[in-house]
């Protein structure tokens, strides 16, 4: 779900540099659709309905992304991908963008030669175990088996943990977090790590999930965000500020109910600017003077895609914390538009 380890770099850096040549908000434009890469399924995050339908919190910044640009949002392309895949997808240019739980770090963005555009939730690796097990902290776990996902950097954060607090654990390597949750469920593993947030989005789903704790500890820095290709700067910043402008909405108080009375003009120049009545800043990207108030109604701004996605009031259960606006004691920033 996150973090692959760096493996064959000089081939995807290769390979990054030649599709990022092309200008990719071109050829978005016309193919008049976006290639977004998620995850192969957690809910709350990305995930199809039964009717097929992808939703989720980072399925809505790839809608706010093909409505800044296409005007719809609802022309995207999902491709799943793994903690293998996702990166080959990316620099091949099978994908257009990348919006799947993964963790901005200094090898993937210098070695791997992509360009992270922001963090849409910040997370730190955690634990998660039946409660049967009678355990309350994860320095207890000597000698457990630990279902971690394959191709992930979570299996170096694992393998530090357990070796700093000198005990012991065999890993069960998994493939997808459906595999996970299949293994950790049959009790082939005593435990199952992963970034926090993807524990709660799985422990959601199963049939009791009461019988399951998360361990207090949090073992490491997660700063999850979409990412795009190095040498394409002109498209790094169309997603760059399609993220920033469902930011600075919240921080604004714009809202999908409210979008349609302030683009008809406030007394607030930065919301003025925001939803294009005042300034060129649409022009600037090479989008519609709207493009910020179109990337906004997707799915609504930065509160309105997490509450309804991830939030305390979804069966996934996550409070704002370190994801709360900057001007409510979290991280969540953005930049100015001006």
């Amino acid at each position: 779900m996150k973090k692959s380890v760096v493996f064959g770099a000089l081939t995807v850096a290769g390979l990054a540099a030649g599709a990022a040549a092309a200008g990719t908000l071109d050829d978005v434009k016309a193919r008049g659709k976006l290639n977004c890469g998620v995850t192969t399924g957690l809910v709350g995050f990305a995930a199809p309905d039964a009717n097929g339908e992808w939703g989720g919190f980072d399925v809505g910044i790839c809608r706010a992304v093909a409505a800044a640009v296409l005007g719809d949002p609802k022309a995207v392309e999902f491709v799943p991908t793994t903690g293998k895949t996702r990166f080959t997808a990316l620099a091949s240019g099978e994908i257009d963008m990348l919006a799947r739980n993964t963790t901005w770090t200094f090898s993937r963005d210098v070695d791997l030669k992509f360009t992270f555009v922001g963090v849409n939730y910040y997370d730190g690796q955690g634990f998660m175990v039946p409660k049967e097990l009678g355990v309350s902290s994860a320095k207890e776990l000597d000698g457990a088996t630990v279902c971690i996902q394959t191709g992930t950097t979570t299996e170096l954060n694992l393998a530090d943990f357990f070796r700093s607090n000198n005990i012991s654990y065999e890993p069960v390597p998994v493939e997808t977090n459906a595999e996970s949750q299949q293994q950790y469920l049959s009790g082939a593993c005593d435990v199952y790590t992963t970034d926090a947030s993807g524990l709660a989005a799985t422990r959601a789903t199963f049939e009791d999930p009461a019988a399951h704790i998360l361990l207090p500890e949090i073992i490491s820095k997660e700063p999850l965000g979409p990412l795009v290709r190095h040498g394409d700067d002109n498209w790094g910043d169309v997603v760059r500020w399609s993220l920033n402008a469902l930011i600075t909405a919240e921080e604004l108080g714009v809202t999908s109910a409210n979008i349609g009375e302030m683009a008809a003009g406030t007394n607030n120049p930065e919301v003025n600017r925001l939803l294009g009545t005042e300034g060129t800043l649409g022009e600037m990207l090479g989008l519609d003077a709207d493009w910020a108030k179109k990337a906004i109604m997707a799915g609504g701004n930065y509160a309105e895609l997490f509450e309804g996605n991830i939030g305390e009031s979804t069966p996934i259960g996550l409070a704002r914390g370190l994801n709360a606006q900057w001007t409510d004691g979290g991280l969540i920033y953005s930049p100015p538009f001006r």
